[in-house]
């Protein structure tokens, strides 16, 4: 289905040489000039216009459930965002979400192995709770009907994680991403302010791990055994100051998937400030919670606090982007 974007400039019209100009707009549309198109909705959609259905698997019932797009994004925002946080933020985590789902569809046909577009698994596709659904996600929701993000007329892949530290990374450096970074994935200074807003537990952390787990780790990441770890150091960095390779023993390994492989929640960031061998095991500490690629959580949240509105969190963290409608 194609569908145009509205326009929101005011006309100026030129007729026998008079320019009128409505209500002190003065842009001038070039002759023969289209609105510019939006991506076609790779769903079945019931009329143009509306929301369509989505499949979703329910992992832990183990079945796929039809359900409205828009039932679905709420659950998403509920479950990857507090509730009781501001809807300016809440509204930005809707319209990522949104983009994501369209885009994870469009592309790989969203989660084949399940038969299905969407699932409530975070681990392989968004997380999902629709018990934390309330008035504020619903209204965030809802006042961002159908808005997507786009770059070159494509949804975005929206990736968005907790925390970025210092500062947000690009694709290719923090997720071990093959293909070349994306345009619109660039690095940005966390808000200011955002120390202020984030507790120290959530903005910080520190990890121990010992030699058995950090060798079978790395044996999973690379399948290397690094032999006895007296030797761990930073071996290679990104451009947002991200570990992106650590030298253990005789091995080297991806940070990002070293973080995977020994536990996310554990290992919270590859912006490392601190790494160590202690007593034959690993100690590791630094800033941030989340790979950092695209929007931080705590700084959407920082932004909204500060009066941003959800479109202007959307285009501080993705670069030469445009939040379109898909459906009314």
């Amino acid at each position: 289905m194609s569908m145009w974007k509205k326009g929101y400039g005011f006309a100026v019209v030129l007729w026998l040489g008079l320019v009128l100009v409505m209500a002190g707009g003065c842009e001038e549309l070039e002759e023969g000039a289209e609105e510019e198109a939006v991506p076609e909705v790779p769903l079945e959609v019931p009329e143009e216009g509306e929301a369509p259905t989505i499949d979703v698997y329910f992992h832990e019932e183990e079945e796929v459930q039809e359900m409205d797009f828009e039932e679905y994004i709420s659950g998403v925002v509920a479950g990857e965002m507090e509730n009781d946080w501001p809807e300016e933020a809440l509204a930005a985590q809707a319209i990522i979400a949104r983009s994501f789902t369209l885009q994870q569809i469009d592309e790989v046909e969203g989660v084949p192995d399940r038969d299905a577009h969407a699932s409530t698994d975070e681990e392989e596709f968004q997380a999902y709770n629709e018990d934390n659904v309330n008035e504020a996600v619903q209204n965030a929701v809802e006042n961002t009907r159908g808005q997507v993000v786009v770059n070159d007329d494509k949804y975005i892949q929206g990736w968005f994680h907790a925390f970025a530290g210092p500062r947000t990374a690009l694709a290719d450096e923090a997720l071990d991403h093959e293909d070349e970074n994306p345009p619109y994935i660039h690095i940005v200074d966390s808000p200011q302010g955002v120390e202020e807003v984030i507790p120290d537990e959530e903005a910080t952390w520190s990890a121990e791990f010992s030699s058995s787990e950090v060798q079978s780790a790395v044996e999973e990441v690379n399948g290397e055994n690094p032999g006895n770890l007296d030797d761990a150091e930073i071996a290679e960095e990104g451009p947002s100051g991200r570990a992106t390779l650590i030298k253990l023993g005789e091995a080297e390994v991806s940070a990002p998937a070293l973080r995977m492989a020994l536990d996310s929640t554990e290992m919270r960031s590859t912006y490392l400030e601190e790494i160590s061998s202690e007593e034959g095991g690993l100690k590791m500490s630094g800033e941030g919670f989340g790979h950092g690629v695209g929007m931080c959580q705590w700084g959407a949240k920082t932004l909204a606090l500060d009066g941003s509105n959800p479109e202007d969190i959307v285009n501080y963290y993705y670069d030469q982007v445009e939040v379109v409608k898909v459906w009314e």
